[in-house]
């Protein structure tokens, strides 16, 4: 199988899996005994390696389940901090955030919506320095892989708190929590080649988050419950791993993206998603007349795993919210295919082979 979905999900480092399975001996580290201290050693260290690689002090990484988790920690718990009401956010935000963000409207937020341009890139407008709640921006998108100007936007917002999704970002482009001056940041190991089912969220000490979870205080009693010690420790590596071969990666990466789209533009009546500032390893594009679910069965009934957009709202036939927002009509926006290059990608010609083939016969299907 030629996987290039690695925007769902990167397969897991082989380094992070001998120190999950080394690690998973370790006990609760909130133990006072030898074996609890033992948990906590390699909790901490872990927790100092993210904070190595991510520009923060280790006091400011706490471990959660999930990105989802770490998003929804970090908008309900400025929200709920804020004497304010409004909340500035993007319309090309993950559900991560863009669900949270409308369930707190019945807790009186007043939501405002930021312009993205044709590219795909937010715009940052006054609007940004007016006082609110929160401004919540993902740092790179995860279905065009369109970078945001997320410096700009934090230096506009000035006193008001900024919340950045970085899922996409950590691990595959430079993030350097301090220097970009965001309040809190969330990321996922599993996307850049950590554990399912780990997720961080990078909180300044001030302003304080809001708890919206409740139980024995750990990790700031922001995200309360025994933590997943090997979950952290496998995570920490994988990290610690991406950020050592990101340059490199980078490169490599943008090269084989690029000799596909060299392909993919001789097609007739495609067009292309991904502008950069963009991930390195994204490609986002139309075909005109076809279903994006009838180019991704085809694909797989060839070995090869593509997408049509975010992992979260797939299984459902309909356009790309971030490519309506983005203007796209909705026709087009059905045709939509997303490639993403990662790690383990080492040639795009399995897929470039049978491209032509795939989008003719997905074009005599038609559109439902």
């Amino acid at each position: 199988m030629l996987y290039l979905d690695h925007a769902a999900t990167t397969p897991l480092r082989p380094a992070a899996r001998e120190a999950w399975l080394e690690a998973s001996e370790l006990l609760n580290a909130g133990g006072q005994y030898a074996l609890g201290r033992r948990a906590r050693s390699a909790l901490d260290q872990a927790r100092e390696d993210i904070a190595d690689c991510l520009g923060c002090e280790p006091i400011e990484v706490i471990f959660t389940a999930s990105g989802t988790e770490a998003d929804n920690l970090a908008v309900q718990g400025l929200f709920f901090a804020s004497s304010h009401n409004r909340i500035l956010s993007s319309p090309i935000e993950h559900p991560a955030v863009k669900e949270t963000v409308s369930a707190l409207v019945k807790h009186g937020a007043e939501v405002e919506f930021l312009p993205v341009s044709h590219t795909g890139h937010v715009s940052v407008t006054a609007a940004v320095g007016q006082p609110a709640a929160l401004v919540t921006c993902m740092w790179a998108n995860n279905e065009t892989g369109a970078i945001q100007p997320i410096a700009e936007l934090i230096d506009a917002a000035g006193a008001n708190p900024v919340h950045v999704d970085a899922v996409q970002a950590v691990g595959h482009i430079p993030v350097d929590f301090h220097q970009v001056g965001a309040t809190t940041l969330a990321a996922s190991a599993h996307k850049f080649g950590g554990p399912r089912g780990v997720g961080l969220l990078l909180a300044r000490r001030s302003p304080a988050l809001t708890p919206v979870l409740h139980g024995g205080g750990q990790e700031r009693g922001i995200r309360p419950g025994t933590v997943d010690v090997a979950g952290a420790v496998a995570t920490a590596v994988a990290l610690k791993e991406a950020t050592a071969e990101m340059a490199a990666e980078r490169r490599r990466l943008a090269a084989l993206r690029d000799q596909l789209w060299d392909v993919v533009r001789q097609l007739p009546d495609v067009t292309l998603h991904t502008h950069e500032p963009a991930l390195p390893g994204h490609l986002n594009f139309t075909v005109s007349g076809a279903e994006g679910d009838s180019l991704i069965m085809l694909l797989d009934s060839l070995q090869i795993a593509a997408s049509t957009g975010s992992a979260c709202s797939n299984g459902v036939n309909r356009a790309s919210e971030v490519l309506l927002a983005m203007g796209v009509k909705e026709q087009q926006a059905r045709g939509a295919l997303r490639f993403s290059l990662g790690r383990t990608t080492e040639s795009v010609a399995q897929l470039t082979s049978v491209l032509a083939d795939v989008v003719a016969r997905a074009r005599i299907a038609g559109m439902a």
